[in-house]
């Protein structure tokens, strides 16, 4: 993972958590994870299928990031696997590598430019017109 040309995530242990409709998202253990650039925020969410997240703000290259960084300390019992592993949001990292190979960043609500790149992106044909 990196994040303001520093790479802030290196992991062999990586969890890759595939949703509908939004990108592959990978949970890392935070000992794989520079928690020296993390501080908690008090952002949280809920989410039904996995719980509670908790938020972290990263500070690079004396640019904050905020809530770029979440966790689910305590998810559902449906969803353990996830437990206490953090998570980046794919679309405002620099770059993400998957056995060294760049994985394209998704367009999503979450991109830093979603309303501008949502306007050019290609949109799949209506079936009848």
């Amino acid at each position: 993972m990196v994040l303001g040309g520093t790479v802030i995530a290196e992991t062999t242990r990586a969890r890759f958590l595939f949703e509908t409709r939004l990108p592959t998202r990978y949970y890392i253990p935070e000992e794989d994870v520079r928690m020296d650039l993390l501080a908690p925020t008090g952002k949280v969410t809920a989410c039904p299928y996995k719980g509670t997240a908790r938020y972290w703000t990263a500070r690079v290259g004396g640019v904050e990031y905020p809530d770029i960084v979440w966790s689910y300390p305590e998810p559902i019992p449906e969803c353990p696997k996830i437990k206490g592993l953090l998570c980046f949001f794919n679309e405002q990292v620099d770059a993400i590598f998957v056995d060294g190979i760049e994985v394209p960043r998704p367009v999503t609500p979450w991109s830093k430019d979603w309303a501008e790149k949502s306007k050019i992106r290609p949109r799949p044909a209506r079936p009848g017109g």
